[in-house]
């Protein structure tokens, strides 16, 4: 029996209350993601160290490796544990729920033109060789023109944006769905940081949040499961643990809170979390 440490809220209501019914949909080291029959929405159950997010469960593993789960294993609930075919059994007793809360943005901008200002200088230093931030040279001509198309195309999206050109952007912001390598694409990953800015309340483009759902109508098609629930989620405000604290240290951190912050979402995936962490800087300047 394995314990739940710490979790979404909603996940968690529904393995307590509810049948839980779904099956394996993709398994890695450190985490495997479900995906549920009632809805069709992917969840994920992660290992310690993790940080909480939408969907997921963070449980006592350090991981997988040994737990012999396949793709297909069927998952269902039942008083309080969630099973993994006859492999694996998470109980809920004393875990601890979590949801996420986006700050409200600042009355005063001070520390926060300070704080964007340093994020970018040090994501120049210290990110993690994203395609978008420049022309990015490898010698590969499709790697060069991909880069290329990124750094056009979220130009573009943050132009219309603030110029209020909605539809335009939205056929911008639908032309990063899905590109760029890996498993959560780099125009994905960008996407997910400017709709976490876009979605926080006092935010000059708060009242277009009907644009990030209209792009994630259009992502369903275009990119991954994964990827796609990553987009779907950010599209509702509802970001991981680190990306939510990140933007709270921007709008009151010292600096040495916003460095630390900002080097938790620096290390999610190989280039994700410097893709997600322009995207945020990208909305953020918009309103600035």
């Amino acid at each position: 029996m394995r314990f739940a440490k710490s979790g979404d809220g909603d996940f968690i209501q529904r393995i307590i209350h509810h049948k839980f019914h779904g099956f394996v949909h993709s398994t890695f080291n450190r985490t495997l993601n479900i995906q549920c029959l009632d809805r069709g929405d992917l969840y994920t159950i992660a290992c310690k160290g993790i940080d909480n997010a939408p969907n997921t469960l963070i449980i006592d593993l350090e991981h997988f490796e040994e737990a012999d789960i396949r793709v297909n294993d069927i998952v269902s609930s039942d008083h309080s544990v969630l099973s993994i075919a006859n492999k694996m059994s998470i109980t809920m007793n004393g875990v601890k729920k979590w949801n996420c809360e986006l700050p409200k943005y600042p009355s005063e901008a001070d520390v926060l033109i300070m704080n964007v200002s340093t994020m970018k200088q040090y994501i120049k230093l210290h990110g993690n060789n994203s395609r978008i931030e420049r022309a990015f040279k490898s010698g590969n001509p499709f790697d060069d023109e991909m880069s290329r198309m990124l750094h056009e195309r979220t130009q573009l999206l943050v132009s219309e944006l603030q110029n209020k050109r909605i539809s335009t952007a939205i056929t911008h912001a639908t032309s990063l769905i899905g590109l760029g390598p890996g498993l959560t694409p780099a125009g994905d990953d960008f996407l997910v940081g400017l709709f976490t800015v876009m979605g926080i309340e006092n935010h000059r483009c708060f009242s277009h949040q009907s644009f990030c759902e209209e792009v994630v109508l259009h992502a369903k098609a275009l990119t991954n499961d994964i990827s796609y629930m990553a987009l779907a989620k950010a599209a509702v405000g509802q970001v991981r643990e680190s990306i939510s604290d990140l933007m709270e240290a921007l709008f009151r951190g010292s600096e040495e809170e916003l460095i630390c912050s900002l080097r938790r979402v620096l290390a999610i995936g190989s280039t994700s979390g410097t893709d997600i962490a322009l995207g945020i800087v990208a909305g953020l300047e918009m309103n600035m």
